[in-house]
């Protein structure tokens, strides 16, 4: 086997993609809460990736309340132990029960690993999921090999590209 750098094999996401999957990741929650009628308590996005799922799921359920958490666990395209650096409300929080949490996409698992510590009752969603990480994740939309460099569109710009063969 080829050795390869992460970005190698890569999925590209664009803007219509992320928000098609983001909700059927919707549909797949609705009526899933805890609450009177399945309803959701709040949605909780972890930043930054979490953020563009997090408001189309909530825009999708009607849920008024989004706050965010912050967790970093790369730096660039290295992975690192996963920090909180912004807590959501704690009142709102307790341990998580009818809280639920989108991130875009759980990898390793460590970083729904930490959150899921923090808050244990919480329901975790994310469009994308790799086999690591997917026993943290409770519903998730699509699932690529581990091996896989998911390029979302906000890390994305638009340019010429070369073609693989000849110049015309």
């Amino acid at each position: 086997m080829i050795d390869r750098l992460p970005h190698e094999k890569g999925f590209h996401v664009s803007w219509d993609q992320i928000h098609r999957d983001s909700r059927a990741l919707a549909w797949r929650l609705d009526g899933k809460g805890p609450g009177e009628g399945g309803a959701w308590k709040a949605v909780v996005g972890i930043t930054r990736g979490g953020l563009v799922p997090a408001m189309i799921v909530s825009r999708e359920l009607d849920i008024r309340v989004v706050d965010t958490i912050s967790v970093k666990s790369y730096n660039h395209q290295d992975r690192m132990e996963a920090v909180v650096t912004k807590s959501p409300q704690a009142d709102l929080m307790g341990d998580g029960t009818g809280i639920l949490i989108v991130d875009d996409l759980v990898d390793s698992g460590k970083t729904l690993e930490l959150v899921r510590r923090l808050y244990p009752q919480a329901h975790f969603a994310t469009v994308y999921a790799k086999p690591h990480g997917r026993p943290q994740v409770d519903t998730y939309i699509t699932e690529v090999s581990q091996d896989t460099w998911i390029f979302f569109p906000w890390d994305m710009a638009l340019q010429y590209v070369q073609p693989m063969r000849g110049t015309d």
